[in-house]
């Protein structure tokens, strides 16, 4: 990524992280020296947690719901490990229901705590007659995890209907919104999920802020304990520069406004993979996140046409591991019983421009012509 104000390289991996937004950086600045113990009842302490009930406040706001009802974190890992922990210590036992098409947090969260898997279709979208099938066996699962929108290939999932039918059965729902906060609207008081995770990178705040979003009522083990910080459920001294980012972002973001021109480039970055022979759309192309779509490439690696990418100056993704060391097929993809090796993420954010997106309209098929002709066989 290049430093602020310069455009030499086109950014397109948004939905690993997000640059800060202008309005972060200024609200973070008084607090990046440290303040007072927002939990002290001196001047310094008081100032310190208006300031963080201030974030507090915007992060509700922003998924409309109570104040109360946000718990922060050091982001939406420990979030979903919260909410998988805490769900499996009030049901001993009982397994806890994810998808392979979940985020690696929920995946290796649940399995630890003992998963079964929920189905899924060609576009990763959950299976509601499975989860029908999974609800109404013994035991009751102690938790059921659904992502609002696919962190690789953008698919919204059917949220309302899993949390009513979790909901009438009286098994606790966790939506990680990681991917999608920030993104589409939310009002989650309403809809009534247990827990809901959310992250601040993802939509233009700091690395290492988040949250964990409790259901009225809901009371669970805390995984960290040592303080009665967040009214005791999560211990430990708030990062306070880094809530008060996250707060700020999500009181900056335009989620209508940045969703139709998320739609808009990703639209044209997707037609203009698709002009390329040999390439497809993995996903529900229609019904997805604004901000994300995943092209599968046939005939060339993945990781070769993402190096090819990169020194044309564009800058995208593969794969839905969040380690770049990580090349093993992307466990979304085979989910879906597609292609699970050659697929390339484009994904734009708050700071994406239109040029941009014509930077890779422009290098993508170059890229991918080159790669082709390396590998095919020699002229006889």
């Amino acid at each position: 990524m290049t430093a602020p104000g310069e455009r030499s390289r086109a950014y397109l991996d948004h939905a690993s992280t997000s640059p800060a937004r202008p309005e972060v950086l200024a609200a973070m600045a008084p607090w990046l020296a440290g303040g007072g113990d927002p939990g002290r009842a001196h001047a310094e302490g008081r100032a310190a947690r208006a300031a963080l009930e201030a974030a507090r406040e915007q992060v509700a706001a922003l998924v409309g719901v109570r104040p109360r009802a946000v718990v922060l974190t050091s982001g939406a890992t420990e979030a979903i490990n919260a909410a998988v922990w805490g769900a499996s210590r009030a049901r001993p036992g009982a397994p806890v229901v994810c998808a392979a098409v979940e985020h690696a947090a929920v995946r290796e969260s649940s399995a630890r705590a003992g998963a079964v898997e929920l189905a899924v279709d060609g576009h990763g979208r959950v299976d509601l007659g499975h989860l029908d099938d999974l609800l109404d066996r013994r035991p009751a699962p102690a938790l059921v995890n659904c992502q609002w929108g696919n962190h690789e290939v953008g698919t919204r999932q059917p949220v309302a209907e899993v949390v009513a039918a979790c909901r009438a059965r009286g098994v606790p729902v966790h939506l990680d919104a990681a991917a999608a906060a920030g993104h589409v609207p939310m009002n989650l008081a309403d809809l009534g999920a247990d827990l809901v995770s959310l992250s601040a990178h993802k939509l233009g705040g700091p690395p290492g802020a988040g949250a964990l979003v409790v259901r009225r009522g809901l009371r669970l083990e805390p995984l960290l304990v040592g303080g009665d910080q967040e009214r005791a459920r999560r211990g430990g001294m708030e990062n306070l520069a880094a809530a008060v980012g996250f707060g700020a972002a999500c009181a900056a973001v335009d989620v209508a406004g940045e969703a139709a021109a998320a739609r808009r480039r990703t639209d044209a970055a997707l037609a203009a993979a698709l002009a390329v022979p040999g390439c497809c759309a993995y996903g529900d192309t229609a019904d997805r996140l604004p901000h994300i779509v995943c092209i599968g490439v046939a005939g060339v690696e993945a990781e070769a046409v993402l190096l090819g990418l990169d020194q044309a100056g564009v800058a995208a993704h593969s794969g839905s591991a969040c380690a770049s060391e990580a090349l093993e097929p992307s466990p979304v993809l085979a989910a879906m019983g597609v292609d699970a090796e050659r697929s390339l993420r484009v994904s734009v954010g708050w700071s994406s421009v239109d040029a941009d997106v014509a930077a890779f309209a422009a290098a993508f098929p170059a890229v991918v012509a080159r790669l082709r002709a390396l590998g095919a066989p020699a002229a006889p």
